[in-house]
C-alpha cells in the first residue's frame, strides 16, 4: 500500500491519504483490524471533499478518520443552503414560483371575467340609451385611478423615471385600439342579449392568433389553430341557428354582433401591442421589470382622449348635431346618477349598476395585465375564455332587472359546446417543435 501511494504521486493528496490511513489501520501501532469493505468505500467518497483532506493531512490515524466523517455532514449543509440562497446556483424554485404565479393570476382573472361580463350587461340596462356617456365616463374613471396609483408608486420608487421615459408611441396605439373597442362593445351590448356578448367575444382568441402571428412571428401547433377553427365555428352556429327561428337572435339583425366581433378583434390587437410593451422594456431596462400601471396609466389617458375624439362620429352614428352632444351628456349623467328622472324612462338600477361594473372592470384589466406579465398574451386570453360557458349560463338566469332570463335553443347549446372543446383543444399540450413553441 505504500508503494501505492508512492506512485500516486502529486496527483491526488487525497488519494494519498486515503491508502496511508487503510495502512495505518492494517499493521500500525493502533492494533485497529482490518477496515471493512463498506467503511472503506465510504472514505473513497470523502476523499472528493477538499476540506476533509486538508484536515486529515494534520491528523492520522483513527481520529483523523474520525474526524473526517464528523466533517462530512456540514458540507452536506452547506451545500444545500447554496442551493436554496439567491447567490447559489439556479434551482426549480423560480419555475415553481413562477407556475403558482401563473395558477393564481388565471383564477383571479377567470373570477373577474365572469364578473365583468355578467355586470357589463347589468350596467347597461339603466344606461341603454347612454352607452357612449358609459364608454366615456369609464375610461376617464381608468385615467383618474391609474394615474393616482402610479403617483403613489414613483413616490415610493417602485416605478423609475426609465419606466416613464419609454416610447409612447405603442401606448398611442392601445389607447386608439381600445377606445375603438369599448365603444363599439358598450353599442353591441345595449342590444344584444345577455349570453350572446360573452359568446361573440370569444372571437377575441381568433383575431389574438392572427395578429401575434403577424406583428409577433409567433407559430402555433396544430391543435392551437384547430382550436381556434373550433371556436370561430361555434360563433358561427350560435349565432346563424336563432337568427330567422324565433330564436335569442331573432329581431337583432348582422349589425349588432358583428359590431361585438369587431369590438374583440381592436381589443386582441391591443393585447398584442401590450405584450409588445413588456417584451420591449425588458430590453431597455435591462432585464428589469415594467410597472403595469406604466402600461394602464399611459393606456387609458390615450384611451379616454380617443374616445373625446370620437365624439362627432358617434354623435352622427345617434344622428345627432354637435350642438346636442351636451344635452346628452346632461341627461346620461342624470341617468348615471338616477337624479331627475323617473323609473318609467328606464333609468332604475343606476348608479349601482354602473358603479359596480367600473369596479369589476378596472380590476379585471389589471388582473390581466399582472397575467400578462407572468405568462403571455395567449395565457391570458385563455384565463378570461374560460369564463364563457359561467358567464353563458348566468347570463341566461332571472337576474335583478333581468327576470325574464333568456332562452337558449338547442343550436345556441350546440355552438356553445363547440366553442368550449375549441378551447380545450387550444390549451391541450401537444408536442411540438421547439420553434413553435410560444414564449
Amino acid at each position: 500500500m505504500k508503494l501505492l501511494a508512492a506512485a500516486a504521486g502529486p496527483k491526488s493528496s487525497a488519494r494519498c491519504f486515503s491508502s496511508a490511513a487503510v495502512n495505518s489501520g492494517r499493521g500500525g501501532d493502533s492494533g485497529i483490524p482490518s477496515i471493512p469493505p463498506p467503511v472503506r468505500l465510504r472514505l473513497r467518497r470523502l476523499r472528493s471533499s477538499v476540506d476533509n483532506v486538508k484536515l486529515s493531512i494534520s491528523n492520522h490515524g483513527f481520529y483523523g478518520r474520525r474526524t473526517i466523517i464528523t466533517r462530512f455532514q456540514p458540507t452536506v449543509r452547506s451545500a444545500l443552503a447554496e442551493i436554496s440562497s439567491p447567490n447559489g446556483p439556479p434551482s426549480s424554485n423560480s419555475y415553481a414560483d413562477k407556475k403558482l404565479a401563473v395558477v393564481a393570476w388565471s383564477a383571479i382573472t377567470l373570477a373577474l371575467a365572469v364578473s365583468n361580463r355578467v355586470l357589463q350587461k347589468l350596467a347597461l340596462i339603466p344606461m341603454k340609451n347612454h352607452p357612449f356617456f358609459l364608454a366615456q365616463l369609464n375610461s376617464f374613471v381608468y385615467v383618474a385611478v391609474f394615474f393616482s396609483v402610479l403617483r403613489v408608486r414613483y413616490r415610493a420608487g417602485k416605478t423609475t423615471d426609465e419606466m416613464l421615459d419609454l416610447p409612447k408611441s405603442p401606448f398611442i396605439a392601445i389607447g386608439f385600439l381600445e377606445s375603438v373597442s369599448i365603444v363599439s362593445a358598450m353599442y353591441a351590448g345595449a342590444v344584444l342579449p345577455g349570453p350572446a356578448i360573452p359568446l361573440l367575444y370569444q372571437t377575441f382568441l381568433v383575431w389574438q392568433l392572427v395578429f401575434s402571428s403577424i406583428i409577433l412571428k409567433r407559430r402555433y401547433s396544430l391543435n392551437q389553430i384547430l382550436g381556434c377553427f373550433l371556436v370561430a365555428a361555434g360563433v358561427v352556429v350560435a349565432v346563424t341557428s336563432g337568427a330567422n327561428s324565433g330564436g335569442m337572435f331573432s329581431g337583432v339583425g348582422v349589425l349588432w354582433p358583428m359590431l361585438m366581433i369587431a369590438s374583440s378583434a381592436f381589443q386582441a390587437g391591443a393585447s398584442i401591442v401590450k405584450e409588445s410593451v413588456f417584451v420591449d422594456a425588458a430590453t431597455r431596462l435591462k432585464g428589469k421589470s415594467l410597472d403595469i400601471f406604466v402600461v394602464t396609466s399611459f393606456g387609458s389617458g390615450f384611451q379616454a382622449l380617443f374616445i373625446f375624439l370620437l365624439l362627432p362620429v358617434m354623435a352622427n352614428m345617434k344622428g345627432m348635431l354637435l350642438s346636442d352632444l351636451p344635452s346628452y351628456f346632461t341627461s346620461g349623467a342624470a341617468c348615471f346618477l338616477n337624479i331627475g328622472t323617473s323609473t318609467t324612462i328606464g333609468c332604475d338600477g343606476a348608479p349601482l349598476l354602473p358603479l359596480l361594473y367600473l369596479i369589476s372592470n378596472i380590476l379585471f384589466n389589471i388582473s390581466v395585465l399582472n397575467l400578462l406579465k407572468v405568462s403571455n398574451a395567449i395565457v391570458a386570453s385563455l384565463a378570461a375564455r374560460a369564463a364563457v360557458p359561467i358567464s353563458i349560463y348566468v347570463l341566461s338566469l332571472p337576474l335583478p332587472y333581468l327576470p325574464k332570463g333568456v332562452s337558449l335553443s338547442p343550436f345556441f347549446h350546440l355552438g356553445s359546446a363547440i366553442l368550449v372543446v375549441g378551447l380545450i383543444l387550444y390549451n391541450t399540450p401537444w408536442p411540438r417543435n421547439p420553434e413553435s413553441a410560444i414564449s
